[in-house]
């Protein structure tokens, strides 16, 4: 066996877009996924995430084997990726924190589209523990984002919640409803032959969470999407990811004991046999270049220490 065997390159993604969106500039553009794809596809073998996490522990792996993933359950993620991931021929994983389908909004982007509609060159912030916040700017918007979001994350849940809902108050603005999506879209993902795994019901950051809620959390997910799909749902992806910092030991094991087969994380690295195949780590170069995309993730193939819990 080459040195590149039994190891699996996971990338995990959130949304896949079609225009650029000028606020926000992390986002995977249509055409970048297109070219990634290609990409992944002339160099790894691409598997479904549930088969490859048996042929990691059963040792059958092919060379280079990778899976890709998605987090939180946008509707890009059927109206842009899907088409892509057909006609490429790649399966994903589609891993939904299940309050948000039918019409639901995740804080964060209550937080962005609040930002992105506010009118005027300020935004009084003090709600969410920061001053007055110059959007003069499409460059000023997007760093008013980045400081509300880092101000907001680690908030517990509740106290969270409420500012994100008073700094949206600040406004007279109305945030969308369609960014997740909808029952019958992830019934479309199910019967295109895409995964869909767990992401809890609220995501929240397990770690902050009192051990009956953060189990009602894994277990209902899983519940409702069953639910949804008509079939069993064996993955799961852990909000935010980092080990330690987000989830811990016990979480793992709630996992187990809900019945999942295998789950990821954010921690960078690559997966092997000797990986705990409930907390697989996940990788993904962003890279503008093919080039460049492809030996960042030929580099991430020998980071096999991955940080667990």
């Amino acid at each position: 066996m080459g040195p590149l065997s039994r190891r699996l390159s996971i990338l995990v993604y959130h949304r896949v877009i079609s225009v650029p969106d000028p606020p926000v500039t992390d986002q995977v553009r249509a055409r970048e996924f297109d070219w990634q794809l290609a990409v992944l596809g002339r160099w790894f073998t691409v598997l479904p995430l549930r088969e490859a996490a048996v042929r990691l522990r059963g040792g059958t792996l092919p060379v280079r084997a990778a899976c890709v993933t998605f987090d939180d359950g946008y509707s890009d993620n059927v109206t842009v990726a899907l088409p892509i991931l057909r006609r490429r021929g790649v399966p994903a994983t589609f891993f939904l924190a299940t309050s948000f389908i039918d019409g639901g909004i995740m804080w964060n982007d209550s937080v962005i589209e609040t930002i992105r509609r506010a009118q005027g060159d300020t935004l009084d912030a003090r709600c969410i523990g920061l001053d007055t916040l110059s959007i003069s700017t499409i460059g000023l918007r997007r760093q008013a984002i980045e400081r509300a979001l880092a101000a907001l994350k680690y908030l517990p849940l509740g106290e969270r919640q409420r500012r994100v809902e008073d700094l949206a108050a600040e406004t007279s603005c109305s945030l969308p409803s369609d960014l997740m999506m909808t029952a019958e879209q992830v019934r479309h993902l199910r019967v295109s032959d895409m995964e869909i795994g767990a992401h809890t019901v609220t995501h929240p950051i397990l770690a902050q969470l009192d051990p009956e809620r953060a189990g009602s959390e894994i277990r209902d997910s899983k519940r409702r999407l069953e639910e949804i799909t008509g079939n069993p749902v064996t993955l799961f992806a852990y909000p935010n990811g980092k080990p330690g910092r987000d989830y811990r030991r016990e979480h793992v094991g709630m996992v187990r004991e809900s019945g999942f087969e295998a789950a990821v994380t954010t921690a960078w690295g690559v997966a092997h046999a000797a990986s705990d195949p409930y907390q697989l780590p996940r990788f993904t170069p962003w890279d503008k270049t093919p080039g460049k995309f492809v030996l960042r993730l030929f580099h991430n193939t020998f980071r096999t220490r991955a940080e667990q819990v």
